[in-house]
This record gives structure tokens, C-alpha cells and sequence, in this order.
């Protein structure tokens, strides 16, 4: 049986997950229909969006089952992953995290709680995959159309990290990101494999009286590097990322 782990930092409740459940089912279906699968969900109790790769050592975590097999735990994704991988009677055989509200493109990836709990697994010896969804105020945030948009890659993830021989390679870890574009039912964007950007985020900081201190920046007006991940997104594409744990490829 092949076993299927799936993670978010927006949340157990946040409709990003649902989405993913219905991606790989979607993808599984479509790829692989004979094989017996096992999905399992183990996800942050609430949002922790941008909180990189840290883990919470304060306190015992908790995990409380929401549903059959969907639990929530009051950590962080890493956590998640590590709650799954140690604790629980579930040894996976692939992560998928996500899908973010929200583009993790870059630099970005630095502080991605979705690319951490992926980044985590592949430190495992587990192969991952994180998928994020760039959105644009004008452009209506919708979910229906991303088994559509992920069914190729997650069927080119499934050889690479099921069929292809290990020989000693590390695992796959992927990093996707779907553009801000509005679905169409008969056309799926571009699809393409590109390396990370490596611009910083232009930013300004003012501190304010009482020692407040405030950012501004543009995300979509960003600096970028053509041909890497920031730019083929932004103009509509489908990125793939072939990464390791360091961020290279």
C-alpha cells in the first residue's frame, strides 16, 4: 500500500488542504487507479504561515484527531511531519504539503512554513513535494481548478519518487507553484522546471512612535531573474522546482 502524507502551515481547516486531498486523489486516480492507497493528514492546529523550519520545544505538542484520518497538532508543519514520521503508526512513503494561499517563490522559500515541512521529509529520506498557489487581488480565489492544474505534475512526481531507482540519490523534493491566473476549464497553464530566483524582496522599514517598527513592500512588483521561478510565475506559468535540502539542485 502506498502511504500518502499530507501537511499544510495554514491549517488543518484551511481550504488549501481539502484542495491537495483532492489533487492527489485526482492525480491517483488518473496515474495510478490499481494501486491501494492510504492518505493521512497531519497539519498545524492553526495558521503558522512563515515560520520557516522551526519547531516548538516549549511545550508538549498534543494531537487531536478532527476526523478519521485527519489530525491537528499545536505545532509547527516541521513538527507535523515529525509527529507523523516518530510518533504515530504511520511510516509514509510520500509528503505532500500545502496548497499555500499564497505564492512561495525565491527567497521566500527561506521562510516557507509549506516548503519547510516538505524540506523535513526529504531530510527523512521521504520524497516531498510542496504546491503553493500565487494569488493577485484581481483574480477570484478559487480551488476547483487545481486537480486539473497538479494531475501532470504530481503523475511526474509519483515516477520520480515511486518508480524511478533510489541508486543512492537523495529523495525528490519539489517545490510547485501555480499562477494567479483565472482557471478555465478547457486550458491548463504552461508547465515548466525552472530554478529558484534568488532576488531579495525589495522593503522599506520606518520605526513609529513607541518603537513600533513597520515594513512595506510589493510582492508582485518584486525584482526578478529571468527564467527562474519569480518570472515564469508571474507570467502565467505552472513552476516546477527540483530542489534539495540546501536549495540546491
Amino acid at each position: 500500500m502506498l502511504k500518502i502524507l499530507l501537511t499544510n502551515d495554514d491549517g488543518i481547516d484551511a481550504p488549501g488542504i481539502h484542495a491537495l486531498y483532492d489533487s492527489v486523489r485526482h492525480a491517483i486516480q488518473v496515474h495510478r487507479p490499481d494501486e491501494d492507497v492510504e492518505i493521512v493528514a497531519v497539519a498545524p492546529d492553526r495558521c503558522r504561515s512563515e515560520c520557516g523550519h522551526s519547531i516548538v520545544t516549549t511545550h508538549p505538542l498534543t494531537v487531536t484527531t478532527v476526523r478519521e484520518n485527519w489530525h491537528s497538532v499545536n505545532g509547527t508543519p516541521v513538527d507535523c511531519i515529525r509527529v507523523a514520521h516518530y510518533a504515530m503508526d504511520f511510516q509514509p512513503d510520500i509528503v505532500f504539503s500545502g496548497i499555500n494561499a499564497g505564492a512561495n517563490l525565491g527567497v521566500n522559500l527561506m521562510i516557507s512554513g509549506t516548503f519547510a515541512a516538505a524540506r523535513e521529509a526529504s531530510l527523512l529520506g521521504i520524497p516531498a513535494l510542496a504546491a503553493s498557489h500565487y494569488r493577485r487581488p484581481d483574480v477570484p480565489r478559487t480551488w476547483d481548478h487545481t486537480p486539473t492544474w497538479l494531475e501532470p505534475t504530481i503523475g511526474d512526481f509519483f515516477r520520480a519518487a515511486i518508480d524511478a531507482p533510489a541508486g543512492g540519490n537523495p529523495p525528490p523534493l519539489w517545490n510547485v507553484n501555480l499562477p494567479a491566473v483565472a482557471p478555465d476549464a478547457d486550458l491548463r497553464p504552461d508547465i515548466i522546471e525552472c530554478e529558484v530566483d534568488r532576488c531579495p524582496i525589495d522593503r522599506t522599514g520606518t520605526i513609529e512612535p513607541g518603537g513600533r517598527v513597520r515594513f512595506e513592500l510589493d510582492f508582485h512588483a518584486r525584482p526578478r531573474e529571468q527564467g527562474r521561478d519569480v518570472q515564469h510565475c508571474f507570467d502565467g506559468r505552472i513552476t516546477v522546482s527540483k530542489l534539495g535540502v540546501h536549495l540546491g539542485q
